[in-house]
């Protein structure tokens, strides 16, 4: 599986605390052990939610300290209901591309564009990705803002 880390100023027990507590603003499970620990990081991956576990480790570096997450296991499944919503939008796309072809399908037109736009409001404008990288970058964060101490 994918490695992710960042490199963070300070020591790497201030480094460890910062995980801890990005851990648990971000609903995430960090089962501490000596210099790290076992990461189960929820993600969000566009229409795929699910879960990433592995070692997270803390290692010294020459500027600081460098944590290290190595995701083993991956746990992911499609959000149905959004691709269902996804496919009418779709078909409502067709529809409204395709009525000056078939001038019988006018009347109905708005529906395929209602239909269009109910994908995007609903599915599309929401989508957001989250996983490693960003839970790092949270981390970052919280050494930045508890300056460094745990």
């Amino acid at each position: 599986m994918e490695e992710h880390e960042i490199d963070l100023p300070g020591p790497p027990a201030a480094a460890l605390a910062a995980a801890r507590r990005a851990a648990e603003a971000w609903g995430a499970e960090l089962a501490v052990e000596g210099n790290g620990g076992r990461l189960r990081l929820p993600v969000v991956h566009g229409l795929r939610r699910g879960l990433l576990s592995g070692p997270l480790t803390v290692e010294a570096a020459p500027e600081g300290s460098r944590v290290v997450f190595r995701a083993e296991e991956s746990i992911q499944s499609l959000q149905t209901a959004a691709v269902m919503v996804l496919l009418l939008a779709a078909a409502g796309g067709l529809l409204t591309v395709l009525w000056p072809f078939f001038p019988r399908l006018l009347p109905i037109a708005w529906v395929g564009a209602v239909l269009a736009l109910v994908g995007w409001f609903l599915v599309i404008s929401r989508l957001r990705t989250s996983g490693p990288q960003e839970f790092l970058a949270m981390v970052a964060a919280e050494v930045e803002d508890g300056g460094g101490t745990g």
